[in-house]
């Protein structure tokens, strides 16, 4: 760890000691990777690029968080709302786990990346969900990072699901009202079992959280880049980390 925060902060001039903090490394981190259209469009290219250099973008954050301590990494890979996008961009977007997986799970495997995914299978294609599947499968009994991808996913049909399950069991007699708590919306919803995040990361310059995760990020802290996300690499992480550090987590007592 003190080679990877010295190669950073050699170049910022700053001193390794200042942010290195082993006790203090935020265990769940959430990134809302967006930017990538964008960043093709400055350059001229198809937006598929912009995806396409995305993706290399995922391996590095990837390996980073690992390198880092982060016990969770989730990645807001396709929303609900994406769906209004072209059917050709959809469809690319679509491809991409695939191709990714491809390319990537026997490293996952290898530094003992557990893969796993938060969303809705409905409207997947089939490709896209056999190849979730084979990596979930694959990485379901290691122990290292948890690499969680947000895909078809939306904080307000998550939430939504989780009242009806509760809804139904009041209805049928089995709880009542007065019963209901926050532990158990928690536990319906799509990311049970995980710690909310405690950093959230939004790339593209844009200041909103775009239906991700709205109960989870209730006490998280906020870190936001003009940098698009195929620009996003080991020293924007560590530069979030380093923020996250500076700040005094008080959920809403007294520090």
């Amino acid at each position: 760890m003190i080679k990877l925060f010295q190669s950073w902060w050699k170049n910022k001039g700053k001193r390794t000691a200042e942010i290195l903090q082993d006790d203090n490394i935020p265990e769940h981190v959430a990134i809302i990777m967006d930017g990538n259209g964008r960043w093709a469009r400055r350059l001229g290219l198809p937006r598929v690029v912009g995806h396409r250099n995305g993706m290399k973008a995922v391996k590095r954050a990837t390996i980073a968080a690992d390198e880092l301590g982060i016990r969770i990494l989730t990645l807001y890979a396709f929303s609900t709302e994406n769906w209004k996008r072209p059917k050709e961009e959809v469809d690319f977007l679509m491809s991409l786990p695939q191709e990714f997986l491809a390319l990537e799970l026997e490293e996952l495997i290898e530094k003992n990346v557990q893969v796993r995914m938060m969303g809705h299978t409905d409207n997947l294609p089939k490709h896209t969900i056999e190849a979730m599947e084979e990596a979930i499968s694959r990485t379901k009994d290691n122990t290292g990072l948890i690499l969680n991808f947000a895909l078809n996913y939306g904080s307000r049909r998550e939430m939504t699901e989780s009242m009806k399950v509760i809804a139904r069991k009041v209805r049928d007699g089995q709880l009542s009202p007065d019963d209901i708590t926050e532990e158990m919306v928690d536990s319906n919803l799509l990311s049970c079992g995980m710690s909310d995040p405690d950093l959230l990361i939004r790339t593209g310059g844009e200041l909103r959280l775009s239906n991700f995760m709205l109960w989870q990020v209730a006490y998280s802290e906020l870190w936001f880049t003009d940098l698009y996300w195929p620009e996003f690499g080991r020293e924007q992480l560590l530069e979030a980390v380093a923020e996250y550090q500076r700040r005094t987590r008080r959920y809403g007592g007294l520090s």
